[in-house]
């Protein structure tokens, strides 16, 4: 049932911070984006005190965020941007959407994943606003960008084409889910919200606010950020390939929920494949194929969604590589062990981690720094002596130890940096 159980999971103001392992004081040449997947784990309803869970789990949450806001560089500090990668809250408000309801979609029974995973108003009452109790501490101090995952649509049902069979032995047997409905996403992260509307960096929207595109400038330069709604349909890549032109020439970071598995390929989950079921959306192979690799300035891909981490490197068209990165600590659950707590088997929390990705732009040879750090246990992820101990065997079995510790810390050379992006991108010295 553990597998079974990890397949079901698939789909789904802090004082006295320390701050040794934050970003230093900010620098003309270097900066730091935060990279925070998967909060879902931590504001879900069912993990508060006020269910009897053991611990207030949206308290890591928010310790996250106080981090973060900490270590702007409006505050003195490094960071330069905030990436949300998505599924920030855990549970879903109706059975289907009615805009899928009228194209014809219909859901088959699955009592299993209902179970796991059944809508209810708390997702109003305690996951949305604590979701938005975080962000708030980012709100005009930061250029970010926050995407929506699977779980953050309004429904996610399995598809009748494709019901779970009579018994369950892996994911093909399952069933296929499907996500749809942003009006949740929207009563918190339009482009007419509090966090974007006016924003000067927040550049461009599409559906709104769902596909957006934001500028920020550090190290040295000017880059665009086009954050990609959960398996995005075909008129998002349109709108993202003509935010390319309007901004031709910037380096370019492009983030989404799904793109890589935890070995690096390019593959959907078996269990929730919206480009499956639905011929409007895209696979994360069809969005590099019809996108991604056809956009020479994207430089690099952030995505979460897939429990683990991964790290791959491909040319795009034009004989140029495309870093592409996956992080998602929510599987973890060492705090709640630590605390005594139970979870249902294959669920976790996320036990504070989150990604700081340092670009240092002084060398020849720019270069990023990808760390892991816990805001909770407040340790980079090479300085905790049991890191390997508490993760690996749910995460990366097959590796060494220290294999497994290179995934959450290691270096990227971006090697023809600035040949490609110093002619427009780069800012001219006063």
């Amino acid at each position: 049932m553990k597998t079974l159980s990890r397949l079901l999971v698939a789909c789904t103001c802090l004082t006295g911070i320390a701050l040794a392992a934050a970003p230093a004081q900010a620098k003309d040449d270097s900066f730091t984006i935060a990279v925070i997947p998967d909060t879902q784990n931590y504001v879900d309803y069912t993990h508060q005190t006020a269910e009897g869970f053991t611990f207030d789990a949206s308290k890591l949450f928010l310790d996250q965020m106080a981090f973060v806001a900490a270590n702007l560089k409006s505050a003195g500090g490094d960071i330069a941007f905030v990436d949300g990668l998505g599924d920030n809250w855990q549970h879903q408000s109706m059975m289907i959407d009615p805009a899928h309801a009228a194209r014809g979609f219909k859901r088959a029974p699955n009592p299993m994943m209902e179970a796991h995973f059944a809508p209810t108003e708390k997702v109003h009452t305690v996951e949305m606003p604590t979701v938005g109790q975080g962000w708030d501490m980012l709100v005009g101090k930061v250029p970010f960008s926050v995407v929506p995952g699977n779980h953050d649509y309004d429904a996610m049902w399995t598809d009748s084409n494709h019901p779970p069979a009579a018994q369950v032995r892996s994911a093909a047997d399952v069933g296929m889910l499907h996500s749809g409905g942003l009006s949740n996403w929207k009563k918190v992260f339009s482009d007419q919200s509090k966090y974007f509307k006016g924003q000067s960096w927040y550049v461009a929207s599409h559906d709104d606010g769902a596909d957006s595109a934001q500028i920020f400038t550090a190290g040295g330069y000017r880059f665009l950020h086009i954050g990609l709604q959960f398996d995005a349909p075909n008129d998002s890549l349109k709108w993202a390939a003509e935010i390319i032109k309007r901004y031709p020439g910037l380096p370019t970071i492009v983030s989404m929920h799904d793109f890589l598995d935890t070995a690096g390929n390019r593959l959907p989950n078996p269990m929730i494949d919206n480009a499956a079921v639905d011929p409007e959306d895209n696979s994360p192979q069809m969005i590099w194929d019809k996108f991604i690799s056809q956009n020479d300035q994207i430089f690099m891909v952030l995505c979460g969604h897939e429990h683990a981490q991964a790290f791959r490197t491909d040319s795009n068209r034009f004989g140029h590589p495309v870093y592409q990165v996956l992080a998602d600590y929510q599987d973890r659950a060492q705090t709640a062990k630590d605390a005594g707590a139970k979870l249902e088997p294959g669920m976790g929390i996320g036990d504070g981690w989150l990604r700081l990705m340092t670009f240092d732009m002084a060398p020849r040879v720019p270069q990023v720094k990808v760390r892991t750090y816990s805001t909770h246990y407040k340790v980079n992820s090479v300085e905790a002596p049991k890191y390997a101990e508490w993760y690996k065997a749910g995460e990366k079995p097959q590796l060494s130890d220290a294999d497994y510790m290179k995934a959450d810390d290691f270096t990227i050379d971006l090697t023809d940096f600035r040949a490609r992006f110093d002619k427009v991108g780069k800012i001219a010295a006063k």
